[in-house]
């Protein structure tokens, strides 16, 4: 099954819809399918499990035209930054990779361990 984003405003994705892959046998056949189905409404995008446009499309994400790529609007944190490559939000600090649980601090901009 090929999946699709339907877009709204601001290209936020409203809803996945799947269409079979004998119907959507490329990105194009697939769009063309969901506009006649849906009184020709004419924002959607394929949306693929593999990497491609960078991450699966999910409701409330954006589609991001100038990077081709589905991600979350803003990050969980003012601090953090677009990683251009995944177009993932990260923190401006690495996260220990030391088996420990950590909480990112806003305020001081870091990693806290989480005491048990």
């Amino acid at each position: 099954m090929a999946r699709f984003a339907k877009l709204g405003l601001s290209s936020k994705v409203e809803k996945i819809y799947l269409v079979d892959d004998s119907i959507a046998i490329n990105e194009k056949a697939g769009i063309e399918y969901l506009q006649k189905l849906f009184n020709n409404y004419p924002f959607w995008k394929q949306s693929f499990t593999d990497g491609t446009r960078k991450n699966p499309a999910g409701k409330g994400m954006i589609y991001d035209d100038d990077r081709d790529a589905f991600r979350a609007k803003y990050g969980p944190y003012s601090s953090w930054v677009l990683n251009e490559t995944n177009c993932q939000w990260e923190a401006p600090v690495a996260k220990p990779d030391d088996g420990k649980i950590y909480n990112w601090n806003e305020e001081t901009t870091t990693w806290d361990l989480v005491e048990k």
